[in-house]
């Protein structure tokens, strides 16, 4: 019988500690052969996610056909074009309100022998009937419902993107305190020097190309604006990461570098295809091809993006435990689902271009001008947020030393 806390019996304790053991102690594939566990489970929600990623895709792609049918949705504004976003944010609902729901039922869960550990690792059949009821009743939910939530995705997926950056930059200065650390300073210098060099290199010619690419002709004053507006903020990075008081190197700007860049590239390549500054394939062919290859990826990068962040819950606590338990959980399971949550709501705004009165072609995803500015600003957000990160610690030590009497 469980406690009052709603741990397990004493039994049924040792018999999952000795199984997960098993599972951390051992290989990579013993996180699918042992069972149901939560290593397992993270690469079961990811797999649902990238499904349901490919249902809105279809929807929206080819199943105005279906929604025409539905008659309580030809009230949409926009036609067929409508119906698809429209076909989007419903999917989306229903991958949003199955996450949210196992984020209310496992936030908090500490331990392995917690009764909530099996809401989040175990009955699967039960939770991929429940996914599949709530894609199906979010096509019931009234028009004016799902306008709402359209706008409420915007918010969500915002959220979204604000806690992948967070755990991007983290990761990048735990990688330099990693590499400057005693015990691998002597053995990393090398590697650091070349890491640096490259990520530099790499920002540079990303940056020349794009020039190149991108600014054919003087009138492209916005891409030009946008190109060196990123150089701008990369010499800026590294002159703070390098001042004296700072002292964090080359690694960690060159790695925000490349993140910028890409970021820069990436809002270039979401520009309409009818702007003139951009070079398009001269091949209708292989124009086609570069667009699918591209919509693979991307949907790819979205799902490994999410998986990533939801299982980086350590760099969002306040306060971190110095030793990790045996019986500890291997990553938060709210903050996991929450980011899958709001995961759901960032997919459904690439795939209607961030608006739900665009017309969105075949094969693509995340194109139009709104989808261009949501990435500058989260290009210039990242700049300011990992400046704030290297500034804020000096900051915060010169006021703790100023009010300490004389």
């Amino acid at each position: 019988m469980p406690n009052s806390e709603g741990a397990m019996d004493p039994s049924t304790n040792n018999s999952t500690k000795s199984r997960y053991s098993m599972i951390i102690n051992g290989s990579w594939f013993d996180q699918f052969r042992n069972g149901s566990n939560p290593w397992m489970a993270r690469y079961a929600y990811s797999l649902m996610f990238l499904l349901t990623n490919l249902l809105a895709w279809v929807v929206r792609d080819y199943g105005h056909s279906a929604l025409t049918e539905m008659k309580r949705l030809k009230g949409c504004e926009g036609g067929k074009d409508c119906l698809g976003a429209e076909g989007v944010l419903r999917v989306s609902l229903g991958c949003f309100t199955f996450y949210f729901a196992l984020f209310l039922s496992t936030a908090g869960t500490s331990k392995l022998h917690d009764r909530r550990e099996l809401l989040h690792s175990g009955w699967w059949s039960a939770k991929i009937v429940m996914k599949i009821a709530l894609i199906m009743l979010s096509f019931l939910v009234p028009p004016e419902f799902i306008s709402l939530y359209g706008q409420l995705a915007h918010f969500g997926a915002g959220v979204f993107l604000v806690i992948q950056l967070i755990s991007i930059i983290s990761f990048i200065t735990w990688l330099n305190d990693c590499c400057q650390s005693d015990k691998y300073a002597d053995r990393c210098h090398i590697h650091v020097m070349l890491l640096a060099t490259t990520a530099y290199v790499v920002c540079i010619l990303g940056i020349i190309l794009m020039y190149i690419w991108y600014t054919p002709q003087p009138s492209c004053l916005l891409n030009i604006f946008f190109i060196t507006w990123t150089l701008v903020l990369l010499q800026l990075m590294t002159s703070v990461s390098l001042h004296p008081k700072v002292n964090a190197g080359f690694v960690t700007p060159g790695f925000m570098g490349l993140y910028l860049v890409f970021l820069c590239w990436s809002a270039i390549r979401s520009e309409p295809p009818e702007e003139k500054c951009i070079h398009r394939a001269e091949t209708a062919a292989k124009q086609d091809w570069l667009t699918i290859i591209s919509f693979v990826v991307a949907v790819i990068a979205m799902v490994i993006a999410t998986f990533s962040t939801g299982i980086d819950s350590q760099c969002f606590q306040f306060r971190k435990k110095e030793i990790q338990e045996e019986d500890d959980v291997p990553y938060g399971y709210g903050f996991f689902h929450f980011v899958f949550a709001t995961g759901a709501m960032y997919f459904a705004m690439l795939l209607i271009g961030w608006n739900t009165h665009h017309t969105m072609k075949k094969w693509t995803i995340d194109i139009g001008w709104t989808s261009t500015w949501v990435k500058i600003v989260n290009e210039w957000l990242a700049a300011c947020i990992y400046i704030w990160m290297l500034v804020a610690p000096i900051i915060w030590k010169s006021r703790q030393a100023a009010e300490i009497p004389t």
